[in-house]
């Protein structure tokens, strides 16, 4: 950190430390993200194709919102150790590491033909959700303290992937079958890895941790930011989640859209909240992370509350599904924002893998949830009644714990 406090003494620093890491932010910067939104497809292949498991095997909405949900269990809780070791091994590695790996969940579960194995394979279809605790690390130590609000916020677009499954994978699996749509993710993500591999550069202010594991996670549960920043992302990113990987059932459910339908339109609330993250992030740089929270919080309240009296297609509903992407959006650009701001930079990726477990945590119950409230009572008021209480919740207390930021 000393090389980049001297390096950053302002736009005239003619460091050559500073040179050189501006040298590569951009390409390494790009890379990742790449990186990030096609593991973030293989994450969310089953989400799109939601109904059609639902038509060959016979499934309950609860039993579809488990096998929607389930990946995001090892995609959340993965990520704590998957941080740990980003933090050893470096980010380069460790993206290449996670694409191959990811090849044999999302094999098997294109050639999974019982509800047992689709349960078992999108369990470890977690796997490739948990890049995003590579990530977060790599790229901060490409960037100095005062542009790291941008630099995560841009590379959290890539979680425009479940955008790019939404509206691609069941287009896909229409032409080229289960299969051939899982065996084309695989090849995708072995050349992402090798692209890593090849092209990614480790940041020169980037040094290994060498402390044992356990240590450095009791060290970061010690730091107040670490609990503070898991709250605030369970809600926002674990909202996103959440509506990407359910949404194509619940507007099959209460609006009767086509699967293709559906996906496309889930892709448009992807879009909307992958294009918010980075001006999210932006934004926090220039107001104050605070503020950009403060601001997402309230925004998701109102869209809910809107959204439980069950507004007509297209507007305001597809509106409101928009306005809620931009807020969620919002909101994970400014908690990474925060945690760049408050973590030392030797323990963002172990504080990233706690923080990023509970955003996709956040991101697994909601729809059990919505899956049990729409099997109990036909409708999904109740869920978004609870959506609206806990935004309410985390933007009071953004108020009370910040306030003097």
């Amino acid at each position: 950190m000393s090389e980049l406090r001297k390096g950053s003494q302002g736009p005239g620093s003619r460091d050559p430390g500073l040179a050189v890491l501006r040298a590569g932010q951009a390409r390494n910067l790009v890379l990742a993200t790449f990186a990030f939104a096609v593991t973030f497809w293989a994450w969310n292949l089953i989400g799109p194709l939601a109904s059609t498991y639902n038509r060959q095997l016979g499934l309950t909405p609860t039993q579809t919102s488990l096998l929607v949900a389930i990946p995001v269990v090892v995609g959340a809780l993965g990520r704590i150790p998957v941080g740990v070791l980003a933090d050893r091994f470096g980010g380069r590695r460790m993206f290449a590491a996670v694409c191959f790996v990811s090849i044999i969940p999302v094999l098997f579960v294109g050639w999974s033909g019982s509800y047992g194995w689709l349960l078992f394979w999108g369990f470890l279809l977690g796997i490739p959700g948990t890049s995003f605790a590579i990530g977060i690390p790599f790229v901060n130590a490409w960037y100095e303290p005062a542009r790291r609000g941008f630099a995560t916020g841009v590379f959290g677009a890539g979680m425009g992937g479940t955008a790019l499954s939404a509206f691609f994978t069941p287009r896909l699996a229409a032409e080229l079958g289960r299969p051939g749509t899982h065996l084309l993710m695989a090849a995708v993500l072995a050349l992402t890895g090798v692209l890593m591999l090849g092209a990614s550069r480790t940041s020169p202010l980037w040094s290994p941790a060498t402390a044992p594991a356990l240590p450095r996670m009791r060290e970061a549960l010690k730091v107040k930011a670490t609990w503070q920043c898991s709250f605030l992302y369970a809600v926002s990113f674990g909202g996103f989640v959440a509506f990407s990987t359910y949404l194509p059932a619940l507007l099959e459910n209460a609006y009767r859209f086509a699967q293709t339908e559906a996906g496309m339109r889930t892709a448009g609330f992807s879009i909307a909240a992958v294009l918010s993250r980075p001006l999210g992030g932006t934004l926090s740089d220039r107001l104050g992370a605070v503020r950009v929270l403060m601001a997402a919080f309230g925004g998701v309240v109102v869209m809910a509350v809107v959204l439980l009296f069950r507004p007509p297609v297209e507007v305001p509903a597809g509106v409101s599904f928009v306005l809620m992407a931009c807020f969620l959006g919002l909101g994970t650009g400014g908690v990474f924002a925060l945690v760049a701001k408050l973590v030392e930079a030797s323990k963002v990726g172990t504080v990233t893998g706690l923080v990023g477990a509970a955003g996709g945590l956040g991101g697994y119950f909601p729809p059990l949830v919505m899956g049990a409230v729409y099997a109990a009572t036909g409708t999904y008021t109740i869920g978004y009644v609870l959506l609206a209480i806990t935004a309410a919740a985390a933007l009071l207390y953004t108020w009370r714990a910040f306030r003097q930021a």
